[in-house]
């Protein structure tokens, strides 16, 4: 038995031996290993794609880069219902459906990948510094709730530079609205917003959390859906 949930290689493949062997089903494998029945069936796609060596545990400082192509096609294929989650990652060797659904929904809202900078860094217009009032402000954060902090996304809707878009997200998890105010030059009495303006840009914020929250679960029912069509096929 483990300790604390890691597994050696040799544990691993004992225990998909006795999963393939029909042994034990999943939930009999979770009362004997504590091993969960998503994790079980990532070991088992590793096993198939690569054998033994699929369960080896890669080095945390090497992150797994996809091209854009592979990652299209993944998406449009599993889209299109053609295949479940799991055998597209099998058959694209992706590290977990995790990931895939995370491609998905960057699809739904994007449109296309991008070919990532050597090295991993994501490529991102840093946009221009310029004045802003606190409603542009507010808006912006509230563009920034809305979309999961997609910051290039909000350079390019409000023509503002990076540095800027992270400085006001940041005051605003700290403080909330009060945080978004420009107190450059002002006095303490003038450097907060009034109980007004503090109830509608939270009522703005509020709004746009909703507006997150439906994004998300109108996709969630969407992929529950191809897999209930494929279910029935």
């Amino acid at each position: 038995m483990s300790v604390k949930g890691v597994y050696s290689p040799e544990q691993k493949i004992n225990i998909i031996k006795e999963y393939l062997d029909l042994e034990y089903g999943p939930k009999k494998i979770f009362e004997l290993y504590g091993v969960t029945k998503p994790t079980l069936y990532d070991w088992v796609r590793k096993y198939k794609s690569n054998g033994e060596l699929g369960l080896k545990q890669a080095p945390a400082a090497i992150p797994r880069v996809y091209c854009p192509e592979m990652k299209m096609k993944a998406v449009i294929e599993y889209l299109n219902g053609s295949e479940s989650l799991r055998t597209i990652c099998s058959k694209y060797d992706i590290s977990n459906t995790v990931v895939l659904r995370d491609w998905i929904k960057w699809y739904n809202d994007h449109g296309a990948f991008r070919q990532p900078k050597i090295g991993g860094t994501k490529h991102m217009d840093k946009g221009e510094s310029r004045d802003t009032t606190l409603e542009e402000r507010i808006d912006i954060v509230s563009f920034l709730v809305a979309n999961n902090n997609d910051y290039e996304k909000a350079i390019k809707k409000y023509n503002v530079s990076y540095n800027q878009i992270y400085s006001w997200y940041k005051k605003f998890k700290k403080d909330g609205p009060d945080g978004l105010v420009d107190r450059r030059g002002k006095r303490k009495a003038e450097s907060s917003m009034n109980e007004v303006e503090k109830l509608r840009a939270q009522i703005k914020i509020k709004e746009a959390e909703n507006l997150r929250l439906q994004m998300e679960n109108d996709l969630l029912k969407k992929l529950g859906e191809i897999e209930r069509r494929r279910g029935r096929s």
